[in-house]
């Protein structure tokens, strides 16, 4: 669902409508600093299916987040790297990352991380 077919009262609505789910924050931080190949990113986010990848990837290119370029070589390959609005966006999930490093430290510290939630 594009952020633009609902009313968000505050920003964090579109932001989280851009990056929800478990994969595409995850791949937009593998992608910082970096243009990566698919087989690339495949191998740096453990667990994601290729479809699923592909997917995310459409997304986050339809998004304006991600730029895809087709290398004519051979083999071909593509290569993906941040825009200028997923450079930003990424900046922005590095505090949210860190909270949540030390969300985790936390509740291990305390035994709460065994405790279902």
């Amino acid at each position: 669902m594009s952020s633009d077919d609902v009313h968000f009262n505050c920003g964090i609505g579109p932001a989280f409508a851009v990056i929800g789910g478990k994969w595409k924050a995850v791949i937009l931080w593998e992608l910082h600093g970096a243009t990566r190949r698919f087989g690339e990113l495949k191998r740096l986010v453990p667990g994601i299916t290729e479809k699923m990848l592909i997917q995310q990837l459409r997304e986050l290119v339809a998004d304006g987040l991600v730029s895809r370029v087709d290398r004519a070589t051979v083999p071909p390959h593509v290569e993906y790297s941040l825009t200028p609005l997923g450079v930003s966006l990424n900046q922005a999930l590095g505090p949210l990352a860190q909270w949540g490093t030390d969300y985790e430290a936390q509740r291990a510290a305390s035994g709460a991380a065994d405790t279902p939630v």
